[in-house]
């Protein structure tokens, strides 16, 4: 039985063309069934990977029905960072009754007050300023330094203010009112440290669509410096920081973010100022 069919497979035979006028012969061939249909087969195979390869590397893999288009893959890691976020602002809304609950039954937190850390009620000396309570241990320790008013604000004017600088880079936008640009951007290498340019609070700690994750920090002298699209943020509202101290990752988040990089502004007394007027970057 197998003789057989190998001898049909490889039965001769001729395919013939003749021309319909004259009955010459004009093109002819010798095949078999076996060379027909490995041709067949390697025509075939070539043909359905050329269509894959055409599928995987253009565009026309969006059409394929169940495959997420590049929309809806921006949509998903975008509702992912949100989700990351309020995740994180239920934990810290969970932790906060937990700490309401044991006020009012009349204990004492234990992340607030360690038992060590009360001070002997006769031993408290209160003294009066005329200063906001975020900033009351750097103004004490800088009283025996530097001068201060009844307003709070330092007697050094802004060109005397050392700042350190955020992040080793280029800048690749500059400060203009006109555009709405409050601020410079600075490109890096990938994952570098983000510093605080002054030593202050932390005032914001979050994400926004636009500007990604975003550290405000209050300074001196009316200051607060801005630092946006980062990947990861190292310190929370109510955190204090010093000049030089890491508070961020760079990074590309937010619907503004055009590529890795650090949107840094200055802003004083509710004013933008021109980073690259008071930081060598």
């Amino acid at each position: 039985m197998k003789k057989k069919i190998f001898k049909k497979l490889n039965d001769r035979y001729r395919l013939i063309i003749y021309n319909d006028t004259t009955f010459q012969s004009v093109w002819s061939m010798k095949l078999s069934r076996l060379k027909v249909f490995t041709v067949t087969s390697l025509l075939s195979a070539v043909i359905v990977i050329l269509v894959i390869l055409l599928i995987a590397t253009t565009g026309l893999r969006e059409y394929i029905p169940g495959y997420p288009g590049a929309e809806y893959r921006q949509m998903l890691v975008r509702n992912a960072l949100i989700a990351d976020s309020l995740e994180t602002e239920l934990n810290r809304r969970d932790e906060y009754l937990a700490t309401i609950k044991t006020i009012i039954s009349g204990e004492v937190p234990e992340d607030y007050l360690a038992e060590d850390s009360v001070p002997e009620v006769e031993n408290v000396e209160f003294q009066v300023y005329n200063h906001d309570s975020v900033f009351q241990d750097k103004l004490l320790a800088e009283q025996t330094s530097l001068s201060v008013d009844n307003s709070g604000k330092s007697d050094l004017s802004l060109s005397q203010i050392h700042f350190f600088v955020p992040v080793k880079g280029v800048v690749t936008n500059h400060f203009d009112l006109a555009t709405d640009h409050f601020g410079v951007d600075l490109v890096s290498s990938p994952n570098s440290r983000i510093s605080a340019v002054l030593d202050g609070t932390v005032i914001f700690s979050g994400f926004t669509l636009e500007t990604g994750y975003v550290i405000h920090v209050q300074h001196h002298s009316d200051l607060i410096s801005v630092y946006m699209h980062n990947s990861e943020l190292l310190k929370f509202r109510g955190d204090k920081v010093k000049a030089g101290e890491s508070i961020a990752f760079i990074g590309n988040t937010g619907e503004l973010s055009t590529g890795p990089h650090l949107h840094f502004e200055i802003w004083h007394e509710g004013n933008p100022l021109d980073p690259e007027q008071y930081i060598d970057f």
